[in-house]
């Protein structure tokens, strides 16, 4: 059972765990122990909240596929449940960061006195740039 939140977990059987062996140097045992996970995760089929669902299939990740199906790999450990709790977590992320909803941004307006220092500046800049023409004699 992996809980999200107070009110919604995910089932043991919605997330499919298969043993891979990892990539990358490994001593000895590289070719023996299939330590790496791949975490599949059906967004469609599971039973999160349909909030939860159009949100996380509206959330442009990698890892999520247009079919909606999650897949995780988790390979930085050297044991498998290490890597099973490190997939879990990077789930329970990514649902997260897809239901997370974004504060509206509030545009600001410049105050009277920056616009004050801008017109300034702007005359300032113009009377410098007439002292660089011609010189008449």
């Amino acid at each position: 059972m992996l809980k999200i939140s107070n009110a919604v977990e995910i089932a043991d059987w919605e997330i499919e765990i298969t043993q891979i062996r990892a990539q990358g140097p490994g001593g000895q045992n590289v070719n023996k122990v299939a330590s790496a996970v791949h975490l599949r995760f059906d967004i469609q089929r599971s039973s999160l909240p349909p909030f939860y669902k159009e949100r996380l299939m509206a959330f442009s990740d990698q890892r999520i596929s247009k079919e909606g199906i999650v897949i995780i790999k988790a390979q930085s450990s050297r044991t498998l449940e290490l890597n099973k709790e490190d997939a879990l977590e990077r789930l329970k992320e990514l649902i997260l960061e897809a239901v997370k909803i974004q504060k509206a941004r509030r545009p600001t307006r410049p105050t009277k006195g920056s616009q004050r220092r801008r017109v300034d500046k702007k005359t300032q800049k113009g009377k410098t740039k007439a002292l660089r023409g011609k010189v008449k004699i």
